[in-house]
Order: C-alpha cells, then sequence, then structure tokens
C-alpha cells in the first residue's frame, strides 16, 4: 500500500511538474512575441490617429485653375508657403474643402489677392524646429534602435561603455561561510594555505622579522579537486574581502579591454586590502607566448603583460594575495611562474584512501542514509576519484534511493551509482549470442 501511495505521489508531483513546465514555456513564447505585438499595435494606433484626427481631406489642384478661382470669387483666405499655396475653397455645391497648388513665381498673385479682397498670410518656417526634426531625430531613432538591439542581445546598453570595467564577483568578509571545514582530503595543500590566512589576519607578525608573503598562490590539480572551493575556503577562514574572476572574463574581441579590466581589478583591490584576487582557470589568459606565431592573439597577449605589469607593481604590504587555478600548468607562460609572480605552487592533488572517506563525511551530512552504508568501503571501491565524483556519487545514489521510493539511502544504492559513473547505464534488454 506504501508503494502504490508512493508512486501515485510520484505521478501526481511529476504531472505538477510536467504543468509548471509548459506554463514557463508557453510564458516564454508569451514575452518573445510581445515585442513584436507591441510595434504592430503602436503601428496601426498611429496611423489611424493621423488619418481621422491630423489629416482632412485635401483638394489639389493646378496654378491655372487657382487663378481662375481667385477671379470666381471662390477661395476666401490663402496661406503662401515657400513651395505651396494652401486654403480654403467654396465648390459649386456650397461646400467647403481645403485645397492646395504648387507655388509659381508670379508677381501678379498679390495684387489679384488684394483686388478680390481674399485673405492671404505667409507661412513662418521655425528654423529651430526644422533643425530638431532633420538632425537631432534621426540621431534619437539610431539610439533607440541600438537600445533595443543591445538589449536584444542581453546586455544593457551601459554595459558598452563598461568594457574597460573589471568583471569580477566581489564577496564581502561575511558573505562567504565556506571554512576549511568545508574542505576536506587535500591536507598538505590546506597546510600550505594556513600561512596566507595568518598573514592576512596579523600582517605586523610577519612585517617585523622582515619576511615576505608570496604575491601569487597557484593551485595546481585535476578538474574536480576542489580549488575553487579552497581559494574561497581560504577567503572565508581570513574574513577578507574575495574578487573572483575567470581568465577568459578578461579577454574580449576589442583590442585594450582586457588590459583595461586588469587594471580596474588591481585598483579596486588596493582599495579594499586586505582581500584575495582569485582568476580560475588561469590557463585560458596566461597561455605561454610564442609557441604558435599563427594563432597568436594581440589582445590576449596584451591582457597577459598588464597582468604581469600589475603582479609586479603591487606591494605585498597592502595585503593583496593573488591566487590562480589551473588543471594545465605546462602550457602556462614562463614570466607568470618566476619568483614574485606565482612563486607558490599548491598542489591539489587526487585524494588517496582516507582522503575520499573524509571527503564522503562531508557530502554524506545533508543525505539520509541507512545503517548499512560503510563510507570505507565505498572509498576503497573510488580510486583516482576527486570530490566532483564523490559528490556526483552521493547525489546519484540519493537520487536512486528516492526512484525506488526509500526514505533512506542504502548500501545498494551507493554500489548501484559507482557502477553507474564508472560504467554507465545498465543495459537490461541487451541481447548477447551465445558465444559472447
Amino acid at each position: 500500500m506504501q508503494n502504490k501511495k508512493s508512486n501515485r505521489d510520484k505521478r501526481k508531483s511529476k504531472g505538477i511538474f510536467l504543468e509548471i513546465k509548459d506554463k514557463a514555456k508557453s510564458k516564454d513564447k508569451k514575452t518573445k512575441g510581445f515585442t513584436f505585438l507591441y510595434f504592430i499595435i503602436a503601428f496601426i494606433v498611429i496611423v489611424v490617429v493621423n488619418s481621422y484626427f491630423f489629416t482632412s481631406e485635401v483638394k489639389h489642384i493646378p496654378y491655372s485653375e487657382f487663378k481662375e478661382l481667385i477671379t470666381r470669387g471662390k477661395i476666401s483666405d490663402v496661406i503662401i508657403d515657400a513651395d505651396s499655396i494652401q486654403g480654403n475653397l467654396t465648390l459649386e455645391s456650397g461646400k467647403k474643402t481645403k485645397f492646395l497648388t504648387s507655388r509659381v513665381d508670379d508677381p501678379e498673385l498679390v495684387k489679384d489677392l488684394q483686388k478680390n479682397n481674399i485673405k492671404f498670410s505667409g507661412q513662418y518656417e521655425n528654423k529651430f524646429i526644422k533643425a530638431i526634426i532633420s538632425w537631432v531625430l534621426p540621431f534619437a531613432i539610431i539610439i533607440l534602435v541600438w537600445n533595443l538591439l543591445m538589449r536584444r542581445m542581453g546586455g544593457a546598453p551601459s554595459s558598452v561603455l563598461n568594457f574597460g570595467k573589471s568583471r569580477g564577483k566581489i564577496y564581502g568578509e561575511d558573505e562567504i561561510k565556506i571554512t576549511f571545514q568545508d574542505v576536506a582530503g587535500v591536507d598538505e595543500a590546506k597546510e600550505e594555505l594556513k600561512e596566507i590566512i595568518e598573514y592576512l589576519k596579523t600582517p605586523d607578525k610577519f612585517l617585523k622579522i622582515g619576511g615576505k608573503i608570496p604575491k601569487g598562490i597557484l593551485l595546481v590539480g585535476p578538474p574536480g579537486s576542489g580549488k575553487t572551493l579552497l581559494a574561497k575556503a581560504v577567503a572565508g577562514e581570513a574574513k577578507v574581502p574575495f574578487f573572483s574572476m575567470s581568465g577568459s572574463d578578461f579577454v574580449e574581441m576589442f583590442v585594450g579591454v582586457g588590459a583595461s579590466r586588469v587594471r580596474d581589478l588591481f585598483a579596486q583591490a588596493q582599495e579594499k586590502a586586505p582581500c584575495i584576487i582569485f582568476i580560475d582557470e588561469l590557463d585560458a589568459l596566461g597561455k605561454a607566448r610564442g609557441i604558435n606565431p599563427l594563432s597568436s592573439h594581440d589582445e590576449r597577449e596584451q591582457t597577459l603583460n598588464q597582468l604581469l605589469a600589475e603582479m609586479d607593481g603591487f606591494d605585498t604590504k597592502a595585503g593583496v594575495i593573488i591566487m590562480g587555478a589551473t588543471n594545465r600548468p605546462e602550457i602556462l607562460d614562463p614570466a607568470l611562474l618566476r619568483p614574485g609572480r606565482f612563486d607558490r605552487h599548491v598542489l591539489v592533488d587526487r585524494p588517496d584512501i582516507k582522503g575520499r572517506e573524509e571527503i564522503l563525511k562531508v557530502h554524506v551530512n545533508g543525505v539520509k542514509t541507512a545503517d548499512d552504508v560503510d563510507l570505507a568501503v565505498i572509498a576503497a571501491r573510488t580510486p583516482g576519484f576527486v570530490g566532483a565524483d564523490l559528490a556526483n556519487i552521493v547525489n546519484e545514489s540519493a537520487l536512486l534511493a528516492a526512484r525506488k521510493g526509500k526514505d533512506k539511502v542504502t548500501m545498494e544504492e551507493f554500489e548501484e551509482a559507482i557502477d553507474r559513473v564508472i560504467g554507465g547505464l545498465e543495459k537490461k534488454k541487451r541481447v548477447m549470442n551465445i558465444k559472447e
């Protein structure tokens, strides 16, 4: 009965999820079609207003007919413009209407109008309004179109003027809640970084002796080993601002933007010192120069040159520590790795069996596990796994247990999750012949 009820609840929740998903999709379609619909409605409204409120029936007549109508007394008043003559005309039926004719160089026109007692006046031409219409209005339309294009591309127009500003995320002293308790399996790396934390907390202790703290710390290790997590833990332990940025965020298609962003990043860091600058995926920015001249990128090299100059220029006494992370240290530029720049390399290696067990304890904290779950056995079955792989195994086992309708994750789900991560999905319907 309990399994039937849980299956019924699953189907119900799945139906609700699909309904919410369909509503979200329809909402997105409505949002995308709204802009086009809005322009169509605005165009129709403008046409209707111009047709019924701002325009009236105007009769176009030749100038010869206009002269004849003057003598016949059919015209009551006229307005003489630089290029045209317009006014009120009385038709044969007695109905009055507006007329328009082209102006001709006729010196007798004024005399004829005075002779027939017709009121006439000249059209005053406002040069200021004409200048606005001819010069300012086109620029306003261009700015409006640019605004719409930038919003369609996902960026605000003001971001175009801020290309040179740093795009790094700035975390305050109390925003990062990650500490060394959340990082397991990399005890050697933690010991190396404790010196940096102590320096950020009490820099006078090192300065009195005359010691200089390393300017740059490079975290090297395979993907998923916890380099970014370790950098955040350093900032969380030291309680200092944390500037986080990826190496690819510096480089743009416009020349000089990356160098400007590097300058802006270091200027902000100097203002908020002591702090940590963390550049993730450093190999995207610090790739060795001159290896392949055919595929050289001037903008990337200028950005790297500016980074090297900034690392030489600032003083560690200000309390700014630069941390970088990469899983490809062999392709980094030698100038970036020399003493005085990234002069301390911290290896964040794959954890051993004890490290894997400690990592599993961290990730199992929020998961309900059964009594038969033995983390030591799971750690022994996962040689070569990094922290991200172990976190994936814990998550997969929780999903499998929920799919089976269990209240807790058992050892069976962990074993199945390991097999799924290593060998892929189970092929239950795969047909094999007798020889196989």
